[in-house]
């Protein structure tokens, strides 16, 4: 058994899954949740106000299992992903794993971490006081995108 750090670094137990996308057409407004979306290497997610502006931040993720930890931070009984403002959230795989990484969604699109994606002042705003504070640690991460393609609620995420 490999057991040096950089085997343990990209070994995964098992591979993740896209649940849930939003765009969001306005800076500052309402999120629109989509079943799927067009991703760009230029343009990011196509349709988000986001699109063609940052190449290190074309996409926010979130992991699925860290919302009812911010729930349960902010007294709430569940978290609208939402009102997190992140553009993808997965489950079955640790984000912050993925530092340093290239990861696929489904079969064609391929993004790489660019940094963690921090809190703004807006969760105080969406989860009440102390929402900044509940999201630290929490907010997921920020990618670029390398190869584009459709993503799909239910695309598989895995290391290659």
């Amino acid at each position: 058994m490999n057991t040096t750090l950089s085997a343990l670094q990209n070994n995964f137990p098992r591979p993740g899954r896209l649940e849930w996308i939003s765009i969001r057409p306005v800076q500052r407004g309402p999120v629109q949740v989509v079943d799927d979306v067009e991703v760009s290497p230029d343009k990011g997610l196509v349709g988000d106000h986001y699109s063609g502006r940052s190449g290190t931040r074309h996409v926010t993720l979130i992991q699925a299992e860290h919302l009812p930890a911010v729930a349960a931070l902010t007294g709430h009984p569940e978290v609208d992903p939402g009102l997190l403002r992140r553009n993808l959230v997965v489950s079955g795989i640790n984000l912050l794993a993925l530092k340093n990484q290239r990861f696929r969604i489904g079969p064609e699109v391929v993004l790489e971490t660019t940094g963690e994606c921090h809190p703004c002042s807006r969760m105080e705003t969406n989860l009440g006081p102390g929402g900044y504070n509940a999201m630290r640690g929490h907010g997921g991460i920020t990618a670029r995108v390398i190869q584009g393609g459709t993503i799909r609620v239910g695309d598989e995420i895995s290391v290659p």
